[in-house]
């Protein structure tokens, strides 16, 4: 590298993407109110003129950058933010920092970060509910880029994944509504081109066979994974002639869109319907009545990930596979046995 290079600053790249030097920074800072196209503009005027690789000269040794890139669908619910919680703890024992993307489940969005972030942004990539991580997963492979994915089934048993057992925990959940005496259970689902939507609904229909309860597709909402899916779909299932007694709602932010629908029909929870969610989410059990659900381990999950990315890094030639932490049913204040009517 010449001296002439080294000198490159963020005003030079700042005139060659035409943009001020303060979007630069934002860029470098990785601010999530850059467009995209912006950002694609300034990453490229940096790969042009080597400030990306002067970036890695700079960095402490071996070539790293001492930066993990993370992609997460979205910002709004304690979900992420849990995770976060766990992958921050745990690359700061390390002394590495976080680089964030949000892809607001836009598959574009999410191939195009990742192809920026593998070419020398980061060490490594963590990414939360990938939408199509077929689409490059190939490619880092290929390149031996570590990467690892949460709450994801991953593209094969070698894929390096970190989940819980969805599959247990809405089986768990149904049978709990079940044994309190529940024979109608609406269910919401998630994104159901998510490998954990898919598990959790797999454990409600096998609680339902095993106790010989006729499965009613009338009593099954697809949503995706956001607030007012549980409101719309309780909403669906409170229409119908015979309504049900109880609803699961494959997430805690659905469940509490739930509560509120039952609400507003001049209903009470859980006297006259039974509200279970799914993730255990700090507000989970703040809102009133305490919300049962099933505990997924999330910020234990953020914090596995980290250690197998970095494991991945120090070590790339070692397999790893998918693992799955456990579920816990989490008994509170949202669920009773259904009155007679």
């Amino acid at each position: 590298m010449t001296d002439k290079n080294l000198k490159i600053t963020i005003k030079d790249v700042a005139a060659e993407a035409e943009v001020s030097f303060g979007t630069v920074s934002r860029v470098i800072n990785n601010d999530i109110h850059v467009k995209p196209e912006t950002r694609e503009r300034v990453l490229k005027a940096m790969e042009r003129l080597g400030f990306v690789a002067n970036r890695q000269a700079r960095s402490l040794a071996g070539g790293k950058t001492n930066f993990i890139g993370l992609l997460v669908p979205d910002l709004g619910t304690g979900y992420i933010g849990e995770i976060i919680r766990g992958i921050d703890a745990e690359l700061t024992l390390q002394g590495l920092d976080l680089v964030l993307y949000t892809t607001h489940r836009t598959a574009s969005k999410e191939a195009a970060y990742v192809a920026n972030l593998a070419k020398g942004m980061v060490d490594g990539l963590l990414l939360v509910l990938p939408r199509n991580p077929a689409d490059y997963i190939g490619v880092l492979t290929q390149r031996k880029f570590p990467f690892v994915l949460i709450d994801h089934q991953g593209t094969g048993k070698d894929c390096p994944a970190v989940g819980a057992t969805n599959w247990q925990g809405g089986y768990d959940a149904t049978e709990y509504l079940i044994k309190l005496g529940h024979r109608r259970i609406g269910f919401i689902t998630g994104w159901m081109d998510l490998g954990c939507a898919q598990d959790r609904l797999a454990g409600y229909r096998a609680a339902l066979r095993t106790y010989h309860i006729p499965e009613d597709p009338d009593l099954i909402y697809e949503g995706t994974f956001f607030q007012p899916d549980g409101y719309t779909g309780a909403m669906k299932f409170l229409d119908l002639p015979d309504p049900p007694t109880a609803i699961f709602a494959s997430n805690d932010v659905m469940a509490m869109g739930v509560m509120d629908a039952v609400r507003m029909r001049g209903l009470r929870v859980p006297e006259d319907v039974s509200v279970l969610g799914f993730d255990d989410i700090p507000q989970a059990s703040l809102v009133r009545p305490a919300l049962t659900t099933v505990q997924q381990p999330l910020e234990n999950m953020g914090r596995v990930a980290a250690q197998m990315l970095l494991d991945l890094i120090e070590q790339p030639e070692r397999k790893v596979g998918r693992i799955e932490l456990s579920t816990k049913l989490v008994i509170r204040e949202s669920c009773q046995p259904p009155r007679s009517r």
